[in-house]
């Protein structure tokens, strides 16, 4: 069951890879979630004129996520063989069809083919920029460069809550997300010029993916050598995504409805959890580099995020806005920090030539955590009429990810001292 990262050769290169490459990685991941984000942070002006309710606003993004949870292994075995060039297109270019798909959306239920596709044009990105890090950058930097790479999500989530609101005020929703398209597009052109040369892709190896009778033996064989630590990591991405989707999904709707912000400064509340999280995950990578406790770090993460939605949920019923963007913030620090603990753990005590599937595992986790939060709140939002219920659900789930945090300081395989020796 496990394997030791003690016994496998040294792996990557040790010169520096070129700043450009860090910046397409971050790309990279930025761009999958612009759709989602580009919904949460118009959802006061959406519903009404689409006629939706707000669970049926969470059926949107649950779907999508249950999309991206359904292939998350798969595409993470092909992760390993497929070109990152034939990546990253689909990944650019699936985003830019989705966001087209959208913008020129006339009833509710063709959103849904918009979201069934951004699902798993996402969830590859997490395999693709783990496979270039891990082939390319030494493993001493690692823990930063996966850190800055992550923060492409916020960076996202940044951009969607100062964009979006701005221009559908502008030009309309249409025009927002025919806008965002475009820009998709041209971030797919400069992130394939900043690619370094690699090999094509494996096409006999792809076909063996696709086979299900070898396929399946070849992911017994692959799923059965991980290290336990990796599926505590999985179930602790699962418990991250259920409270982090949550938040970023209905965080906009909440300062309209209950705090009476306007939809521009709604954006803004969910762009600075954005801004936050960007230096967060940085810094979180940064630390992971030094050789700190995985378990430890997330135990820090999980506290602080129980303590932000804390603040966030007595905001409303004491009217108390300060006490929401104190909630934000904290949120920024902490929880958007637990996906960079997770993958560099994944990655320092994965063998290279499953780092894919080891990762595909992990994102499973979170997608599955992803798609079960916007529709586990969005029903008890339409239920009981306040968010109170929803943000003690998400302390609840905060204190499970406690315990699990625990329970990787003693799993097998636990990374808390290879962390230094790959330092």
């Amino acid at each position: 069951m496990n394997s030791s990262p003690r016994q496998r050769p040294q792996d990557g290169p040790q010169s520096e890879p070129r700043t450009s490459l860090l910046v397409a990685l971050v790309v990279t991941m930025g761009v999958g979630p612009v759709l989602i984000h580009g919904l949460s942070t118009t959802s006061d002006y959406l519903l009404p004129r689409l006629g939706i309710t707000e669970s049926q606003f969470g059926l949107l993004s649950t779907t999508m996520f249950v999309s991206a949870a359904l292939v998350a292994m798969l595409l993470g075995r092909l992760a390993d063989v497929v070109s990152v060039r034939h990546q990253l297109i689909f990944t650019f270019g699936g985003i830019a069809l989705a966001l087209t798909i959208a913008a020129f959306t006339t009833e509710y239920w063709f959103l849904f083919i918009a979201m069934i596709i951004a699902g798993p044009v996402q969830v590859i990105a997490n395999p693709t920029t783990n496979r270039v890090i891990s082939q390319v950058v030494p493993r001493a930097k690692r823990g930063s460069w996966i850190g800055a790479k992550q923060s492409g999500v916020q960076a996202t989530q940044l951009f969607a809550g100062i964009y979006f609101p701005v221009i559908t005020l502008w030009l309309g929703w249409r025009g927002a997300f025919l806008g965002a398209a475009g820009v998709v597009l041209v971030l797919l052109w400069t992130s394939l010029r900043a690619l370094p040369p690699e090999p094509p892709t494996n096409w006999a190896k792809v076909r063996q993916i696709f086979s299900m009778r070898r396929g399946s033996q070849v992911e017994a064989k692959n799923i059965d050598r991980l290290p336990a630590a990796v599926w505590v990591l999985a179930a602790i991405s699962f418990c991250g995504g259920i409270g982090m989707q949550i938040t970023n999904i209905y965080l906009p709707l909440y300062t309209v409805r209950e705090l009476d912000f306007s939809l521009v400064l709604g954006g803004i509340a969910a762009g600075s959890a954005g801004l936050v999280g960007v230096l967060s995950r940085v810094w979180w990578g940064h630390l992971m580099g030094k050789g700190h406790s995985a378990a430890k770090l997330l135990m820090w993460l999980v506290t602080g995020g129980i303590l932000g939605v804390v603040a966030i949920m007595l905001a409303s019923p004491m009217q108390e806005p300060i006490l929401l963007w104190i909630g934000v913030l904290l949120f920024g620090l902490t929880i958007t920090g637990i996906n960079v603990i997770v993958n560099t753990a994944t990655m320092i005590i994965t063998a290279p030539e499953r780092i894919g599937t080891a990762t595909g595992i992990t994102t499973l986790g979170m997608y599955a955590g992803f798609a079960v939060g916007p529709i586990l709140s969005g029903t008890l939002l339409e239920q009981t009429g306040t968010f109170l219920v929803t943000w003690i659900a998400v302390t609840v789930v905060y204190v499970i990810c406690f315990g699990l945090a625990i329970v990787l300081k003693y799993a097998p395989g636990n990374p808390r001292n290879e962390a230094r020796q790959a330092a």
